[in-house]
């Protein structure tokens, strides 16, 4: 059952004054010498980083360790939103999707798609929630394969480079290297893998998340609900998961940062397999621990299921 939100009044009037500023906005990149960019998530807002560095302000709208498919933005969002060069969301039915909060965000501060926001996902082969292929049911979880990630970071330098060209040639040069960080990330990952017996590569985690994972790096995933929007952790998913986990051969079960655990205590409880680590999904890290960028957040994700299920 999809969550439900109402905004407060509070909020309405709050918008209205991002609208105000929005009209009344006179400083351009020009002026001041940096781009205003804007992402809805930590993920986006750390490659976006990599890209723009210092030739960027940059505001990332929900916040560490927050779900982002379910949000209601601060003043302090809406302001920045209204003042706005440039926003990149993820799209894929992630901040559009649940109480739609981002499509709130963007009407009531004036800006335009394709002219002013742009979804990150652009260009990726999008999978589906229970197989329907259909809008509205789409995966948004597509960051967690690396090949993906780089198709954000091609997407965000472009649009960069639409809005700033006098420094195209400089997110161009921060884009290559990146990308080949990443690049030798998924590589790594890929041969690693190809290690683990049949029968023990198969990641179990609480939400339906890792999909796209499960697709770039050839193992399956099985799960307790599909998505955080929906019923989580209902008595007949439990039993559901359990049954299909006794007998099996799978040496470690995983639980996400951004869920509450109990549910795959419980799971960990009944079938007899420990849940090895956390690892990340929807956002990176407080800074300075582990996981606090999009690559580091993805090598935790791959070292802790490969030694995982490498048992």
């Amino acid at each position: 059952m999809l969550l439900k939100y109402l905004v407060p009044i509070a909020f309405v009037s709050l918008i209205l004054v991002g609208c105000s500023l929005n009209k009344n906005k006179s400083k351009t990149a020009s002026d001041t010498g940096t781009l205003k960019v804007v992402a809805t998530n930590s993920i986006i807002a750390d490659i976006t980083k990599n890209i723009g560095k210092d030739r960027i302000t940059l505001h990332s709208i929900v916040p560490v360790g927050k779900n982002p498919h379910e949000y209601e933005p601060l003043p302090k969002d809406i302001k920045k939103t209204a003042e706005a060069d440039v926003i990149f969301y993820n799209g894929l039915n992630l901040e559009t999707g649940g109480n739609a909060w981002f499509e709130k965000l963007v009407k009531n501060t004036k800006k335009k798609a394709g002219k002013d926001y742009f979804a990150v996902s652009d260009g990726v082969k999008t999978i589906y929630l229970n197989g329907q292929s259909k809008k509205g049911k789409e995966d948004p979880h597509a960051w967690l394969d690396l090949k993906n990630g780089i198709i954000y970071a091609k997407n965000i330098e472009k649009q960069l480079s639409a809005k700033d060209p006098k420094n195209k040639s400089f997110y161009r040069k921060n884009r290559r290297a990146y990308v080949k960080k990443l690049n030798v990330l998924h590589s790594k990952a890929k041969r690693e893998f190809e290690n683990i017996p049949a029968d023990k590569k198969i990641i179990v985690t609480s939400e339906g998340c890792f999909k796209y994972f499960s697709r770039a790096y050839n193992i399956p995933s099985i799960y307790i609900w599909e998505i955080n929007t929906e019923q989580e952790g209902t008595p007949r998913q439990l039993r559901k998961l359990i049954y299909r986990l006794k007998g099996s051969s799978i040496p470690a079960l995983f639980v996400e940062s951004s869920v509450d655990p109990r549910s795959m205590k419980t799971v960990s409880k009944d079938s007899g397999i420990p849940i090895y680590s956390e690892l990340f999904t929807d956002s990176v890290a407080e800074k300075g621990q582990a996981g606090d960028s999009y690559y580091a957040m993805m090598k935790w994700n791959l070292d802790k299921i490969i030694a995982g299920l490498s048992q």
